[in-house]
């Protein structure tokens, strides 16, 4: 049996006050009788295997005499923080510290290493005084581990605070490592300004910055979209005789896939080759990705051919790629032939190759084969995360299941990981969605209870649901309260609550709404305009609506799909009213051209029988085409005359199927 051993309560040390009374030269020299000279050949590290091994042999070297040196312990604890042990490396550091065993940096390092990577920076810096008592100088390599694990828990202000310290107080000079991870800190949590200002500060000082600080900088700008300054410094790098690597072109050519411009990645393949710089896996998968997230899957089985044909075998992230390119187009059967081919060649499927599979049969409604995928996951020795979870959620609630959906819910409560906000929120849109308010209620006021981290996306869904309910009058209670808590509206909760107003007929508050919108500074969009619009057709409010539509066109807004879909059920239930379409057409003026063109592009959707009336779609884009170029008179003659051929006395409510639509929209 393994003996068990405890974390340590260490209390937390402000990392700012420790060095408030740091000398170099106070420090105590350890003084220990300690055989350096033992042989420690017997020691076999090839059969440690599980934490149980270690922990065996650990006590197995304390009882040496000779003690191995410090070296072998150092390897034992690597080796336990490479099986990922972290609680047990710290625990069997305080048992060496208990019988005397001799320490050093090394040791010291992985300790404050095994601190961090537990997310426990507090600890790692409780250890530094360890240090001062025995007379072991600080390096670098120390910082920067505390640098990541600060980094690592978000604390963007303190680790800056911290970079700035050793390098105002001489406590340790800053490496190129220093500087690569204080950028890369700043880069992965959007702050590439200032990581790229850093960059310039290195520049101008003794540590020049390497390819790989470069290349970190390059990385973020591309990932905020900022090709051409990401280009500007692979230029720069050139100039200076820094040559780019595979890391630095493929965080190019990730940027340029992401924005669809293929000739540069061409152009950057190209480039990448006349400098035998070959492309590797990840760079091929990159562009995979980006063909697939196009709808160029043809075009990314293409380059995986070529892959393979260079030599270069497509791993778990290569196939997974394809199958989210054919999921996304609902071909679901490929996305499945890709999966099990991938299991003939021996490469095991990982939860993220699970979850592209279920989500595409969830957004099929295929709930069967997403579940049994599910059940798969458990004899792979996989887990399912945080977004298996959220996609079996929404689609069990997508369908219906309402039952299923509760169920699975308490399922992943007792085996699953924890819900998160967007776990709760799924809960919140799919009680809405089926209408039930007061579940819906229930878990929100029990998270606000648990003082959870509640933001505008989860208030959204909340003034969302209850407007669709017909409940405004809540919905209007929570906006107020939203600047007592500390919140601002965004351009979706204006838009909601506008829906909301639409909905019940209170378009004179829709309008203040829009007004009171405008004067805190969120600028209306094309969907704040056309879901006012909807609201004044639903009410035949024909006459406001022509005022509102000169305001709407002032400010280069136009009617929309949705509109034309809410006009075309309108008018389908009306019997292709041709008074409607003469007030639209006599108030709306020139407006009613893109109505009219948006109407007829539309209206195949909403009259049933329209495939019979016409012979082909080129004849409905006759009629949009002309209906362009007519005069405003003959308009209104074309969509009627064309909607009483389609007509076939089928009647439904389309107006309310339009405003679903806009309420999943926004």
């Amino acid at each position: 049996m393994m003996k068990r051993l405890s974390l340590p309560n260490v209390c937390s040390i402000p990392f700012t006050s420790f060095f408030d009374n740091y000398h170099s030269g106070s420090a105590i020299t350890i003084i220990r009788a300690y055989s350096s000279n033992h042989s420690n050949t017997s020691i076999d590290f090839e059969n440690v295997k599980c934490l149980d091994d270690a922990v065996t042999l650990f006590h197995q070297m304390v009882t040496m005499r000779p003690l191995p040196s410090v070296p072998v312990f150092c390897k034992l604890l690597k080796t336990m923080i490479n099986m990922k042990h972290y609680t047990y490396v710290i625990s069997l550091f305080r048992e060496m510290r208990k019988l005397g065993i001799p320490i050093n940096g090394f040791i010291l390092s992985i300790v404050i290493n095994s601190y961090c990577l537990m997310h426990r920076v507090d600890c790692a810096f409780s250890v530094l005084p360890i240090y001062l008592k025995n007379g072991i100088p600080f390096d670098i390599v120390t910082f920067n581990t505390i640098l990541r694990g600060i980094f690592a828990e978000n604390k963007v202000k303190d680790a800056v605070e911290l970079f700035k310290k050793l390098v105002r107080e001489k406590i340790c000079e800053p490496d190129e490592c220093t500087y690569g991870t204080v950028m890369n800190g700043l880069s992965k949590r959007g702050h590439t300004q200032k990581a790229f200002s850093l960059l310039r500060l290195m520049e101008q000082g003794n540590i020049k910055p390497n390819i790989n600080n470069y290349s970190i900088v390059i990385d973020s700008l591309c990932k905020d979209g900022n090709l051409d300054a990401a280009i500007s410094i692979l230029n720069e790098m050139k100039q200076k005789g820094i040559p780019p690597n595979i890391v630095t072109y493929s965080s190019l050519i990730d940027g340029f896939c992401k924005l669809g411009q293929w000739e540069k990645v061409k152009t950057l393949f190209s480039e990448m080759v006349n400098l035998n710089i070959y492309p590797n896996v990840y760079t091929f998968t990159m562009v995979i990705d980006g063909l697939c997230k196009e709808g160029k899957v043809e075009d990314a089985d293409e380059v995986m051919k070529q892959m393979i044909e260079k030599g270069v075998e497509p791993n778990v992230f290569t196939y997974s790629a394809i199958m989210d390119g054919y999921c996304l187009h609902g071909q679901l059967d490929r996305a499945r032939r890709v999966f099990d081919f991938m299991i003939d060649k021996n490469i095991e499927p990982n939860i993220f190759s699970y979850n592209i599979l279920i989500n595409g049969y969830c957004k099929e409604k295929k709930m069967v084969e997403a579940m049994q995928l599910f059940g798969e996951i458990s004899q792979k020795e996989l887990k399912p995360d945080i977004i298996t979870y959220n996609t079996i959620l929404q689609g069990l609630f997508e369908v219906g299941r309402m039952g299923d959906a509760k169920k699975f819910f308490d399922e992943m409560l007792s085996t699953g990981p924890l819900p998160n906000l967007s776990i709760h929120n799924t809960l919140l849109n799919g009680y809405f969605k089926h209408g039930f308010v007061e579940e819906a209620m229930s878990l929100f006021n029990k998270l606000e209870r648990k003082k959870e981290n509640i933001g505008i996306i989860s208030y959204n869904i909340i003034i969302n649901g209850l407007c669709k309910n017909g409940k405004l009058d809540e919905a209007r209670a929570i906006f107020k309260k939203l600047s007592s808590i500390g919140l601002l509206p965004n351009v979706r909760t204006y838009n909601t609550m506008i829906t909301g107003f639409c909905l019940e007929g209170l378009l004179d508050e829709a309008n203040d709404m829009l007004r009171k919108m405008e004067e805190n500074g969120y600028l209306p969009n094309n969907l704040t305009y056309n879901v006012i619009v909807r609201g004044f057709l639903r009410y035949n409010k024909i006459s406001e609506m022509a005022t509102f539509m000169k305001e709407m066109a002032g400010r280069g807004f136009s009617f929309d799909a949705s509109s034309a879909k809410f006009l075309a059920g309108l008018l389908r239930r009306l019997n292709t009213n041709s008074s409607l379409l003469r007030r639209l057409l006599t108030q709306c003026g020139g407006s009613f051209r893109k109505i009219a063109s948006l109407l007829l592009k539309n209206v195949r959707k909403f009259f049933y029988g329209i495939w019979e009336a016409f012979k082909s779609a080129d004849e409905i884009e006759n009629h949009i085409t002309r209906c362009k170029s007519m005069k405003a008179g003959d308009i209104m003659t074309e969509i009627s005359g064309f909607a009483k051929q389609a007509h076939c006395g089928h009647t439904r409510n389309y107006s309310s199927e339009c405003y679903a639509t806009d309420n999943r929209n926004t």
